[in-house]
């Protein structure tokens, strides 16, 4: 549970860094949004460190699948776009491969 719990975070503080730097890059928004954006990002890496894996490689693999549901969610919620039956497709493979690489026998 703590694990999810710090994925989502690490989610919600990636695509808030990412879409700071949206924002100044493609919105012409002042550059003062990339201090908050880069704050959001490091708080993203340092979330990731927390959750309780041996790999890291594993940790971000897991990762993946959280980050692209969450993604969808700031499409719909922040942007105003309803994903479609693809997208939501996609999230679903995407959670069952993270559960797959996060709750897997591994050997090491």
């Amino acid at each position: 549970m703590q694990s999810a719990i710090l994925y989502i975070g690490a989610a919600l503080a990636e695509i808030a860094g990412c879409f700071a730097f949206w924002a100044w890059a493609r919105m012409g928004r002042s550059p003062l949004w990339l201090i908050p954006g880069t704050a959001s990002l490091l708080i993203f890496a340092w979330l990731l460190t927390l959750v309780d894996t041996a790999q890291a490689g594993r940790a971000y693999a897991a990762y993946g699948g959280i980050y692209i549901t969450s993604a969808l969610l700031w499409l719909w919620l922040a942007e105003g776009v309803r994903p479609d039956g693809w997208d939501l497709a996609g999230a679903a493979l995407c959670l069952i491969g993270a559960a797959v690489i996060f709750f897997g026998p591994h050997r090491g």
